[in-house]
This record gives C-alpha cells, sequence and structure tokens, in this order.
C-alpha cells in the first residue's frame, strides 16, 4: 500500500488533477444534467472556469503555443490538456446559445440560426487547437483552403443558396410554424417544418408541399395567420328588392347574430354593392378565429342566408349571367303551389313532429300562439322549466349559462330552430338563457295544445320519445339541464315520462 506521501504527490500531480476534473465534469454536465439545460450551464461555466484556474495555475495558457523545450511528455500533456480546455469552452458556448433559444420560446423558429452558431463555435475551436496545439498557421490553412472552398461552393450552388436563403427567411421571420401561407403563384398551405434546404407545407387536401428556400426567397408570399390567427372573409348575396335595402341589411344582420362560427370582434359588416331594379347586391364581411375555420363558416352563412331571408318573406336574385326568364314565369298556371299558413310551415321544419298526420298538424297549428319580443328581451332564464315548444320564426337569440362568475356562450338560434322540446315533453328545467339579439317572433305550442293529441293517439308518445332520444344522443336537444343525464335512456323510460306528464293511460 503506497504511503500519505505518495498519495499527496499523486494528488498534486497536474495530469491527474486536469484529468480527474475534465472526467468529472463530462460526467455531471453531459450526463446528469443533460435533462435541465439551465443547469447544465451552470455546471459547464463551472468546470470550465476551474480547469482555466487550474491550467493557469500549473503555467499552461491555453491560448498561447507551449513551450518548445519541454520533454515530449510534458507536450503531450499540454496538448491534451489545451484540446480539452477548448472542447468545454465550445461546450460552454453552445449550452448558452441552446438555453437562450429556449428562453426565448422558439425552439423550433430558431433551430437553423442555432445550428449556424454552434457550426461556427466548433470551427472556431477545431482552428484555435490547430493554431495553439499543434502550432500550424491558421492564416496559411485558411488561404490553402480557399481553392477547395472555391470549387466545393461552384458544385454546390443550389445547395448553398438554399441554406443561406433558410438562414435569411428565419432572421426575418416572414412565417413561423403552423402560419398558413400563400404564394403569388397559388400556392398554399400550413408551414409544418423548416430546414435548411427547404420549408415543407400542407395544403388543404393533406398533401406534403416542399419548397426550396432560394424559390420562397424570391416568390413574393402573404401569411394568412399574421399578424393573429383570426382570418377575414366575405360572400356576396343577391336579394330581389321587394323591400327597402335598409330592411334587406337588417335582415343580413341578423344572419351574421345568428351564426356561432364566426367572431364578434372585430363586428361583421354589411355592405350594399350595386342596386338595380332586379336585385340587391350585398357584401356580408366577418372575421374567423382561424383560417382553418373559413370553409364551416361560410357553409353556416349561407344556411342562415337561406333561413332568414325565406323567413322574412324575400326571394334571392338570379346571377347576373343567368339567360332565360325567371323561374315563377316557366311554371304552368294552375301549378302554383297553394299557400301554406306560417305555423303549418313551422310544424314541417320541427322533426319532433314529423311523425303526425296533416290533421293532426293542422289541429296543432291552430292552437300555436305568436309572440314577438324586443331586442336584448330575455325569454327564458336558467333553471325556468317551459311547459311549451317555441319555434323561431324571425329574428336571432343567444343562448347563454352562468357558471360561477363566468357567463359562457353556448349557441345561437335562428329562424326555423327551437327550444324548449324537454321541458315541454318530459318536465327538464333550462340550463341557459334565451336572450333576444334583435326583434324577435316566436311561435309557442303549450303542453295543454299537445294533451288531445296525445290522449286521442297514444302512440304519439313512443314516436316522440324516440325523436328526443335520437336529439339528445347527437347532441341536437336544445340546452337542457338534465340533457346529460337522459344519456343512455331508453325509449320506454321516456314514454313512461311523457305519459306520466300528460296523464295518457299506460
Amino acid at each position: 500500500m503506497l504511503d500519505n506521501p505518495t498519495w499527496s504527490g499523486v494528488l498534486a500531480d497536474p495530469v491527474v488533477q486536469a484529468g480527474t476534473l475534465a472526467v468529472v465534469g463530462a460526467i455531471i454536465t453531459r450526463i446528469a444534467l443533460r435533462p435541465f439545460p439551465s443547469w447544465k450551464l451552470a455546471g459547464q461555466v463551472f468546470f470550465f472556469a476551474a480547469l482555466t484556474v487550474l491550467l493557469l495555475y500549473h503555467d499552461i495558457v491555453p491560448y498561447e503555443v507551449g513551450p518548445t523545450t519541454a520533454s515530449t511528455f510534458e507536450r503531450v500533456f499540454i496538448a491534451l490538456a489545451k484540446v480539452v480546455w477548448w472542447i468545454n469552452a465550445a461546450w460552454a458556448l453552445i449550452a448558452f446559445v441552446r438555453v437562450f433559444l429556449i428562453f426565448e420560446r422558439q425552439p423550433r423558429e430558431g433551430r437553423l440560426v442555432q445550428d449556424l452558431v454552434i457550426g461556427l463555435i466548433y470551427l472556431g475551436a477545431i482552428l484555435s487547437v490547430v493554431a495553439y496545439v499543434f502550432s500550424f498557421p491558421v492564416g496559411t490553412l485558411i488561404a490553402t483552403s480557399g481553392v477547395f472552398a472555391i470549387i466545393l461552393g461552384l458544385a454546390m450552388q443550389s445547395t448553398l443558396s438554399d441554406v443561406f436563403s433558410g438562414i435569411a427567411l428565419n432572421l426575418g421571420r416572414p412565417y413561423t410554424i403552423g402560419d398558413w401561407i400563400v404564394l403569388n403563384d397559388g400556392v398554399e398551405g400550413r408551414v409544418v417544418e423548416t430546414n435548411w434546404r427547404s420549408t415543407h407545407l400542407l395544403n388543404g387536401s393533406n398533401d406534403l408541399v416542399v419548397l426550396p428556400n432560394s424559390f420562397l426567397a424570391k416568390v413574393g408570399l402573404t401569411n394568412l395567420s399574421s399578424p393573429d390567427r383570426s382570418h377575414g372573409a366575405s360572400l356576396t348575396v343577391r336579394v330581389v328588392p321587394t323591400i327597402g335595402p335598409s330592411a334587406i341589411i337588417e335582415v343580413m344582420r341578423a344572419v351574421l347574430l345568428s351564426s356561432g362560427s364566426i367572431l364578434t370582434e372585430p363586428k361583421p359588416g354589411v355592405q350594399i354593392k350595386s342596386l338595380t331594379s332586379d336585385a340587391v347586391e350585398l357584401e356580408l364581411s366577418f372575421r374567423v378565429r382561424d383560417i382553418g375555420q373559413t370553409g364551416p363558416a361560410k357553409n353556416e352563412i349561407f344556411d342562415l342566408i337561406y333561413r332568414h331571408i325565406k323567413a322574412a318573406g324575400l326571394t334571392l336574385a338570379r346571377p347576373l349571367d343567368a339567360a332565360g326568364p325567371p323561374p315563377e314565369q316557366l311554371q304552368p298556371e294552375g301549378m302554383a303551389k297553394p299557400h301554406r299558413p306560417t305555423p303549418l310551415r313551422l310544424l314541417d321544419a320541427v322533426p319532433l313532429f314529423s311523425s303526425l298526420t296533416e290533421d293532426e298538424k293542422e289541429t296543432l297549428a291552430s292552437s300555436m300562439t305568436r309572440r314577438t319580443y324586443k331586442k336584448d328581451s330575455v325569454l327564458i332564464d336558467q333553471g325556468d322549466t317551459v311547459a311549451s315548444l317555441m319555434i323561431v320564426r324571425t329574428g336571432a337569440l343567444v343562448a347563454t349559462r352562468q357558471e360561477g362568475h363566468k357567463e359562457i356562450e353556448l349557441g345561437r338560434l335562428a329562424p326555423g330552430d327551437y327550444f324548449g322540446e324537454s321541458g315541454l315533453l318530459i318536465g327538464v328545467g333550462e340550463a341557459a338563457s334565451l336572450r333576444a339579439l334583435t326583434f324577435v317572433v316566436v311561435y309557442e305550442i303549450a303542453q295543454t295544445s299537445l294533451t288531445p293529441l296525445l290522449h286521442d293517439r297514444p302512440g304519439i308518445a313512443e314516436e316522440l320519445a324516440a325523436t328526443l332520444l335520437h336529439r339528445i344522443e347527437t347532441g341536437q336537444h336544445s340546452f337542457a339541464a338534465e340533457g346529460a343525464t337522459l344519456h343512455g335512456r331508453s325509449v320506454s323510460s321516456l314514454v313512461t315520462r311523457i305519459r306520466h306528464l300528460f296523464q295518457v293511460p299506460q
């Protein structure tokens, strides 16, 4: 066993000290602290500073050429110590770069810049090792490699163009991951990846489009996701001017108020584009939360336009390029459809009563009550049990639920929509308040109006229960407080509740 003086001599050996410090530092920073970037940076800075102090203490200056008079062992040790010092210096700088980019919360967008900086750090470390360890003149090396660099640059001209264009695009940041961009040549898609050579877009048909960075740097593009994710859209509608343009504008505003897919701020707008004896042309403009919602929002608004125009007694005008006489002139005399009363037309639009016969519908329609509500009137308060079904004739309503101190919008209703079926049939309370956004006309069907039909034909209870259960399971029923508890119920259990509520014999 070695005595204490021998152990002291070993521990005092600069080779042992530098090697031990390098090994311990590598294990701690490269393995133990790898999942923790901030602690890894602190550890690498600490061990780099300790290694610097240790080498300077032993008169080893890493950034100076070593003495030529030293022995072979000393020269090898000094060379290894310098290499380890420069490697630790590069690691510390790289850790600082990575942590800085992570703190910026943009690691994906900064990847190209990050790789470029890391490459420059490693190149600087290699040149420093060549200069201060092997005493090779770096200037001569750079001059000699210039010829090869020119040859290599000419051979990789296209690739280098993509690389530098990618660096310029990432520094300028005209787009980021997740943005939807449209190029001047019509190519469009969502940015899913950017790398050294190219940018990858996912287009509307779910195809991957790969574009060289040099091409993107030259062509103009429009970022539809900037400065925020919301996206503006518009559509045009032509209406036969049977009423004044201002009244038609109010109908179109009710259309926009009825939509639950568009943003309320900034407010959607309606503008008259042209007026002729045949048509009033209007443009409806609005914004959606994301460009991906544009298509569904337009579909909803087209449906609402049809419903509101039909409810207001208006007619859509033909396109400007349509040829031939109007459709009404093509209909033979005596073939015109007889006028159907409004209550019957509303009942026809309610799936709940699709099983009723024509006579039963006429009986029910004769008992319907017309009610009107001013703008901002509250039709139903949350928690009320409504003993009637209300069908919207004209106007727009909003359903909101109070949860604590927060009011949540559940949806909006337009002409043809109805509410209160759960309260009418099974006595369930409403979980939402209904407020009029415009002047609203509704037709009401009371329980007392439906009772005679159920007593005359008890089988209607089963038909109503089946329709109600289907609407509950598909989420189409109105905003009922116990809607969630009704999931999984059988038709027979709902029939029992309906018959009990209407006192129909079993």
